[in-house]
């Protein structure tokens, strides 16, 4: 009997500011099931965030808030001190802001950003304090998060629906994590080599280390950065794999 597979595909979006444009957001949500979009912190604004829901309805992608560390200068990728009531309430705002332009106030999935994401996926404080932050909102939203994290085990315990989540377009490290961007070989921008990438994860449930070693995981969903200079090509090849391979591709995981 053929297991059949089913994964989501999800990017960053949402992220122009003001006058500023970042990615190509209708592009790549021809491509996507869903979409993770920021919520004014550490990009996005207003009008961008109810632009870009409008998008994401109209191609029938599913929506998401990806709220962020108040760090627009950073682009939300650099640790910032908080407790852990501070952190909540962050999470709090943005996904209560996010929910507010979509229709009946309710999205699909919450999927943190950048260093806040990193973060709650190492140390579980951080990760407790961002579930309780999503679910003041909706306690009914899927939460994305790292495979095999800490931010997974956080909505387990608290008894919400999760997805667990890998990247295409990043490169691992040992223990699972994502190699810092701060470092050489952190993102991969070729687009086949990301869509290879994509299609063994979904099929091995695993993927190899920078240093060698295969690490296990569990694929609910795939991610493609938004931001990525590559970003729609990207997303074009690894759609184009994972279907050549019969692997479906939907938002309907949880």
């Amino acid at each position: 009997m053929i297991k059949i597979i089913k994964v989501d595909f999800n990017s960053d979006l949402g992220e122009s500011f003001g006058n500023y444009k970042i990615g190509l957001d209708s592009e790549i949500l021809q491509q996507v099931t869903s979409a993770n979009v920021a919520c004014g912190f550490h990009a996005g604004d207003a009008s961008i965030m109810a632009q870009t829901v409008q998008l994401a309805l109209d191609k029938g992608v599913a929506i998401g808030a990806h709220p962020g560390f108040p760090d627009l200068q950073g682009f939300g990728r650099r640790k910032i001190e908080m407790n852990t009531s501070e952190i909540t309430d962050i999470v709090a705002y943005q996904v209560g802001a996010l929910s507010a332009f979509t229709p009946d106030h309710k999205l699909h999935h919450v999927k943190a950003h950048g260093a806040l994401y990193n973060m709650a996926a190492k140390d579980r404080l951080i990760a407790d304090a961002v579930i309780t932050g999503i679910k003041l909102v909706d306690p009914q939203t899927i939460v994305y998060g790292l495979a095999n994290s800490e931010l997974i085990k956080a909505a387990q315990n608290a008894n919400m629906k999760f997805a667990q989540e890998v990247f295409a377009d990043r490169n691992y490290q040992s223990d699972g994590s994502l190699v810092p961007r701060s470092q050489p070989n952190a993102v991969i921008s070729n687009p086949a080599e990301a869509a290879q990438r994509a299609l063994e994860m979904v099929e091995k449930k695993s993927v190899v280390s920078v240093t060698g070693e295969v690490v296990p995981l569990a694929v609910d969903s795939i991610c493609v950065h938004g931001d990525n200079h590559s970003a729609v090509d990207l997303a074009i090849e690894i759609k184009k794999l994972l279907l050549e391979n019969q692997v479906i591709v939907t938002n309907k995981i949880c």
